[in-house]
């Protein structure tokens, strides 16, 4: 069994970076959240739109994205920062996060006497966390315990020929070991039923995987409703997409689906929802990439692997995102943001099978601590709560 090194949480789960989390409850505290990060070494934040005026659905995604977020096993603790009066109270955060027996602070601005009396609370607060984390120590843990998030984006030809492909075959040999794997982008996987039929690990699983996809469509042929089928708003790919060589959202599908390699899948999970077994799911989220990752995140997903032909240079805040092309090309021009280049495999100077071994060892390094391009240069777009959709 292959091993990592990582660090181990009170209720079993393993990080592979060990920050704090400032998570503010609501958009109102957005700022002070962000003055405390600030100042705290080894602290992040996840600044959002949300936490107040939401309701059903809607408030209940974000409320669940958050908890996610916060019980991701790479946040060694939590600073939740309220402002009082909002409807994701501070307190109820803060406990749902704690339930992974992680340190999980919180305080409202308002009960401190607003912004710069509650900066100076929560810097106090979340040096005494952070000093808690820098006594913890790497240790060796199964590949088991991995879960792993897959995405495309910026996708060209060379995308579901060669980088998909190759990751596959990466996530097979996590799956084979006991680890977790998600796929997602629903909106991206109409017209892979027949194949997801041969993949579903039952009946009932297969029938999941249908009616999240019909729900996708669903959505999407409302939204699209009314437009020109040549318009750039009613196109279900990228501009990009059909400038690097894809025609089509199916066309894109069958080539974005090999991400997840040839592993039965075990089941759907919403949004947020984390797993609760090991194996390969489905995971409801559409496009866009930041929807998706955070979804990935709120899940578990210690480690984001993203292939792209035309290239992309995002990461997310506190959990390395491994970018993968199948473009020589692209690798040449953004070689800074990029961190694996498996488009020699069309050169002829690469098998598929070596390049899904150079993905999987990257995973294993990024994991015990190599940080990715992304880390290294400070990217952290992909955050961004879904919206559950009110049309």
């Amino acid at each position: 069994m292959d091993q990592f090194l990582g660090y181990r949480r009170e209720n079993g789960d393993v990080g592979v970076r060990n920050q704090l989390a400032v998570i503010p409850s609501v958009f109102c505290a957005n700022h002070v959240a962000k003055q405390i990060a600030k100042q705290i070494d080894n602290a992040i934040v996840f600044p959002h739109e949300g936490g107040c005026g939401q309701h059903g659905k809607d408030f209940e995604q974000t409320y669940d994205t958050l908890v996610g977020i916060g019980k991701n096993a790479n946040f060694g603790a939590v600073l939740v920062v309220g402002l009082g009066c909002e409807r994701i109270h501070s307190n109820e955060l803060a406990a749902r996060i704690g339930e992974t027996g992680k340190p999980a602070a919180f305080f409202d601005i308002q009960e401190k006497g607003g912004t710069l009396k509650a900066i100076e609370y929560g810097v106090r607060v979340g040096r005494e966390l952070s000093a808690k984390l820098a006594e913890q120590k790497r240790e060796p843990c199964e590949v088991s315990s991995l879960i792993l998030g897959l995405k495309c984006g910026g996708t060209d030809a060379t995308s579901g020929i060669v980088a998909n492909p190759a990751l596959g075959l990466a996530t097979d040999r996590v799956i084979a070991q006991g680890g977790t794997a998600f796929l997602s982008e629903t909106n991206e996987l109409l017209g892979t039923e027949n194949i997801m039929r041969r993949r579903a690990a039952s009946e009932e699983v297969y029938h999941d995987i249908v009616k999240a996809l019909r729900h996708c469509e669903e959505v999407l042929t409302r939204l699209t409703a009314g437009l020109e089928r040549t318009s750039e708003g009613a196109a279900l790919v990228s501009p990009g997409n059909f400038s690097g060589g894809v025609s089509s959202v199916s066309e894109k599908a069958l080539g974005g689906i090999h991400k997840s390699g040839s592993s039965k899948f075990v089941g759907v999970l919403g949004y947020a929802e984390r797993p609760k077994s090991t194996g390969l799911f489905l995971k409801e989220a559409a496009s866009s990439d930041c929807n998706v990752v955070t979804s990935l995140v709120a899940g578990g997903a210690q480690v984001v692997c993203f292939t792209t032909g035309v290239g992309t240079p995002t990461g997310f805040p506190g959990v390395p995102v491994i970018k993968i092309t199948g473009n020589s090309k692209t690798y040449q021009k953004m070689g800074d943001d990029l961190d694996i280049n498996v488009g020699k495999v069309i050169d002829g100077t690469l098998t598929l099978e070596e390049a899904g071994g150079i993905i999987y060892r990257e995973i294993l390094g990024v994991a015990s601590g190599e940080p990715s391009k992304a880390e290294i240069l400070g990217h952290d777009e992909l955050f961004g709560i879904g919206r559950f959709e009110l049309y």
